[in-house]
């Protein structure tokens, strides 16, 4: 007789030391973190506040914030500031590209409201200035007493490691792809820039390490290498996404496996948003991945059936949508008031063949009657037909959110 193993388990198999960032633990076994990066002018302190507070009531536990200009780094404390003044803690980080050593230095305000900074060392100079000007923010990070995120990307690399190790492979006739050549100088500069910042006086735990890049398999290739280099914690990513669909595929399809292997302790979606588009789709993307892997549990989920000739009608549809906005916009309450309520299950379907079935299986579901069936929809709720609603969308809508609002009040309420 087949036997088929039912446990699933993802072992963290890279075992990292922990980062304290802020209020946030990331790598040491702690819960996988999610991070966001606003799209706003960072010198405007007012809207980049309430973006950086948006994204964390979606459920990034980090944010981050382009710094770029003095302007900039002088808006970081107001930043930080407002954020606490809405009592939003998620810890604040500045992103540092070529003049980061600079800005630190002549700002100090900035440097002492940031809970860590990132640096990208391929672009912190060229030269013997390379290795000095990244020396010098690990040294503000020191005095500060802050974290640091080593993040090395694909499209900026430090070019003269990059020429000497495809010259290397011309020399040696190694036969490598121009791709394996630049993976393994992604590995060896976060390696080496780690190394670097330790003689700068930084401890351990104040680095997490990061190679991205914009290709899923590239990305897969040298995180399992990064993870055997290393001990820090990990940030996975891929450097740029992309929009929509194709954005959410390949992103998932990269951290999925690493996650699933162990490997990650701290995450980005690097969604391209559209035109005027929502920043806080890329949180909801990654907290979705994780949740999908059982990894966390950020909000109520929601089944709904895709649809088939069975269900000519979109009632099923627009209940499914309307619910999951219900939800999305009701969690900054309910986290606060009841407990555990992320874990809780609902699922609205569309016809008999699995309605019923799926329905019983969720916390609260409704099966909504397929083309020619009798317009009845039974309600379960923890697995037993509690009641049957009729009558239309509206009326649909409005008696199945009360239902659930009456389950989390019941369910939930903290004691």
């Amino acid at each position: 007789m087949m036997q088929i193993d039912t446990a699933m388990s993802f072992v963290r198999v890279h075992k990292t030391v922990g980062v304290k960032v802020g209020q946030v633990q990331v790598g040491g076994g702690a819960p996988i973190v999610v991070q966001s990066m606003t799209l706003t002018d960072t010198a405007d302190a007012r809207a980049t506040a309430a973006q950086c507070i948006e994204l964390a009531e979606a459920g990034s536990d980090m944010v981050r914030v382009t710094v770029n200009l003095p302007e900039a780094a002088s808006a970081v404390s107001e930043i930080k500031q407002r954020m606490q003044d809405a009592g939003c803690q998620a810890p604040l980080i500045g992103d540092f590209h070529y003049n980061g050593h600079l800005l630190l230095t002549k700002c100090p305000a900035c440097a002492r409201a940031l809970d860590k900074y990132r640096i990208n060392p391929g672009n912190v100079g060229t030269g013997r200035r390379r290795d000095e000007q990244f020396a010098t923010i690990c040294k503000v990070a020191v005095d500060n007493g802050k974290p640091v995120r080593i993040g090395v990307n694909g499209g900026s690399l430090n070019q003269d490691l990059v020429v000497a190790k495809m010259q290397e492979n011309t020399d040696r006739d190694l036969g490598r792809t121009s791709e394996e050549v630049i993976n393994e100088c992604m590995v060896l500069s976060a390696v080496e820039s780690t190394s670097l910042a330790i003689e700068s006086g930084l401890r351990k735990d104040q680095i997490i390490i990061s190679c991205k890049t914009s290709r899923p398999r590239d990305l897969i290739v040298v995180y399992r290498a990064l993870a055997k280099e290393t001990d820090q914690p990990l940030h996975l990513g891929l450097t740029e996404a992309g929009m929509g669909t194709k954005g959410l595929v390949w992103s998932a399809s990269a951290m999925g496996v690493l996650l699933a292997e162990g490997i990650g302790d701290t995450i980005r979606m690097s969604l391209t948003p559209r035109p005027g588009g929502d920043r806080r789709e890329e949180v909801y993307a990654a907290c979705e991945l994780l949740q999908a892997l059982g990894l966390r549990s950020f909000s109520p989920s929601v089944t709904a059936c895709p649809g088939c000739g069975r269900t000519t009608s979109t009632t099923f549809q627009e209940l499914a949508e309307r619910i999951e906005g219900y939800v999305r916009d009701k969690m900054p309450e309910w986290k606060t008031k009841y407990e555990g309520v992320e874990t809780m299950t609902l699922a609205v379907m569309g016809c008999v063949v699995n309605g019923p079935g799926e329905s019983k299986a969720a916390n609260i579901g409704i099966s909504l009657p397929g083309t020619g069936e009798a317009p009845n929809c039974p309600i379960y709720v923890d697995g037993r037909h509690v009641t049957t609603l009729r009558g239309g969308y509206e009326e649909l809508a409005a008696a199945f959110q009360r239902l659930v609002e009456e389950y989390v009040e019941s369910k939930y309420t903290r004691r």
